[in-house]
């Protein structure tokens, strides 16, 4: 009889025992699921970054320096081809910024196509990028230069045409970084090419 007692005295603990464990065991579960919910939810919050959110000064920058240094190449080499040709400067000024956009757009493209994206869709993608760039950038540079007193006539041997090329183009990357900045933070210009390098 004592021995029973001491039997069911055994399975008793057992028993509370298991429960416990049983429960913690449980509470553990839900807890790994709450933490891959909430580990989920930071992803979900980490790709809405990319799409909409802030951005940053940094990454406006090195965008409108992508387009700088596209609209620099461009316009150089016009210059070079129409004092070459003996044009005018207004037919010169046409072809730079011609040229300013071909190079600019090119820049981009090469690196979407890179990641293996179709040129149909990779030019889609740079126009949408570059252009409201690439046009602030050449309004003011060529606005600076045309402004300029004797720029327009300055030779590419003269120190002249390569200093005030120099001001524009400072002028136009600093007063076009806060536009690339406004249109990344929307999702727009240079947030549409991040997409591709993720």
């Amino acid at each position: 009889m004592q021995h029973d007692a001491h039997a069911h005295h055994e399975h008793g603990t057992d028993s509370t025992h298991a429960g416990p464990d049983s429960h913690e065991g449980h509470k553990g579960h839900e807890g790994h699921e709450g933490h891959q919910e909430q580990h989920g939810g930071r992803h979900e919050g980490h790709g809405g970054h990319h799409a909409h959110g802030k951005a940053s000064w940094s990454m406006a920058a090195k965008a409108t320096l992508h387009c700088l240094t596209g609209c620099a190449i461009g316009e150089v080499l016009g210059m070079i081809i129409g004092t070459a040709l003996g044009w005018g400067n207004m037919e010169t000024m046409i072809l730079a910024i011609i040229l300013a956009f071909f190079f600019g757009y090119a820049l981009t493209l090469r690196g979407i196509l890179a990641a293996g994206v179709d040129f149909k869709t990779a030019f889609k993608v740079a126009l949408a990028a570059d252009t409201l760039s690439i046009a602030v950038m050449e309004i003011i540079d060529n606005g600076v230069i045309a402004l300029w007193p004797g720029a327009m006539d300055a030779h590419l041997s003269d120190p002249v045409f390569w200093i005030v090329l120099a001001i524009a183009l400072a002028a136009a990357f600093v007063i076009t970084v806060p536009v690339n900045k406004w249109m990344i933070g929307r999702g727009k210009g240079h947030a549409v090419v991040h997409r591709y390098h993720h």
